[in-house]
């Protein structure tokens, strides 16, 4: 459809839901391909006993972790092979130590509490974390 000054109208419809095929494409490909950044630096075996030493397993079963069998959080079994982490936030390992340093900054209001964790400790703990898959 011309509109006056030669300029065509745009079906915004059209556009809209090419946008989401597009950007619902990438992610599904993202998905089923599997491709995951490098699992990160840091020491697996203290990032372990971290996670017993901050109580994390009070509220999430941790494969591999001692007395980690908790169900108010989501079981942490597989957390390297998850997509998304708090239900939003891409799964890196970046973004895991943020969310385990300060839950409530992304997510105001979450059960899961700021127990202070240094940056070390996170990393320590992604490293962990992350390769249960």
């Amino acid at each position: 459809m011309a509109r006056p000054g030669g300029v065509h109208a745009v079906d915004v419809r059209r556009v809209g839901r090419s946008m989401l095929a597009l950007a619902l494409a990438g992610a599904l490909g993202a998905c089923s391909s599997g491709s995951r950044p490098p699992p990160p630096a840091g020491d697996i075996a203290r990032g372990r006993a971290l996670l017993h030493q901050y109580g994390c397993g009070y509220c999430h079963s941790i494969r591999g972790v001692d007395a980690a069998r908790g169900n108010v959080g989501p079981p942490l079994d597989d957390v390297g092979r998850r997509v998304y982490l708090a239900g939003a936030l891409p799964n890196t390992p970046e973004q895991m130590a943020r969310w385990i340093r300060a839950p409530q900054a992304y997510r105001p209001g979450t059960a899961m509490p700021d127990v202070n964790v240094s940056e070390e400790d996170a990393n320590d703990m992604v490293a962990y974390l992350y390769r249960l898959r």
